[in-house]
């Protein structure tokens, strides 16, 4: 099974962005997903490869000006720590990248 690459991104990189990885650990380990998780800020998401990005709805308008790699998927999130709005928003993008 191959290993998929996901970015939490939060302004500073630091708290919010940490926050929902905690989550999303839990919704990927109940899904039987393995996947190698960091988290940055924003600009240093938009010069990194990867197959996700998770981050917070109020980012959109910033990442909108980023030209991101093409196999990157960008998932919107309202509440950051929801493990049932991951598991939502995630399982459809890990169908489509093949994953699950």
């Amino acid at each position: 099974m191959k290993k998929i690459n996901i970015l939490f991104v939060c302004g500073a990189g630091l708290g919010s962005s940490f926050a929902a990885q905690m989550s999303a650990e839990d919704v990927l380990n109940k899904l039987g997903v393995e996947a190698n998780l960091d988290h940055v800020d924003i600009s240093t998401a938009a010069s990194v490869k990867t197959d996700i990005i998770i981050t917070a709805e109020n980012f959109r308008s910033q990442f909108e000006k980023y030209s991101l790699d093409s196999g990157t998927s960008i998932i919107y999130l309202k509440n950051i720590v929801s493990k049932v709005e991951i598991e939502e928003k995630l399982t459809p993008v890990l169908q489509e990248k093949g994953i699950i």
